[in-house]
């Protein structure tokens, strides 16, 4: 089993995005994040129902998450090249949940899968795929 480092990006987060929409981190390790929020009125859109962007700031922390820990020895960091989402479903209260996994670990590429769920009903609400560049130090 990989490390954890769950309790290092959730204090990391502070006073960025994803703190500012209390995601907690139940895992994140070489391969695999998991994560969630619970629902409140900060993630809902005016409409009433769960804002777009709450969701795709899980499944892209998770996935960025994941990246930082599962990188190349000797690469400085990443950058997200391409975030594809598919909406399925929302969710008004509750929790939402993300698992993010490793599909390709490249020395110049990653790619990530991540699935987002209601916790209480098991639905999907959300597909991720994520492809993050590896930065490495200028030559």
């Amino acid at each position: 089993m990989s490390e954890n480092f769950a309790a290092d990006f959730t204090e990391r987060q502070k006073g960025h995005l994803p703190g500012e929409l209390d995601i907690e981190w139940e895992l994140v390790a070489r391969g695999e994040a998991r994560g969630r929020f619970t629902v409140t009125q900060r993630h809902m859109a005016p409409n009433g129902f769960l804002h777009a962007a709450s969701v795709i700031a899980l499944a892209d922390s998770a996935c960025g998450y994941g990246c930082v820990v599962s990188r190349p020895q000797g690469a400085t960091g990443f950058t997200t090249l391409e975030l594809k989402s598919n909406f399925l479903g929302t969710a008004r209260e509750g929790v939402v949940t993300c698992r993010a996994w490793l599909v390709h670990g490249g020395r110049t590429t990653q790619v990530w899968d991540a699935e987002v769920r209601h916790e209480e009903t098991g639905k999907v609400i959300a597909l991720f795929r994520c492809t993050q560049m590896i930065l490495w130090p200028k030559a």
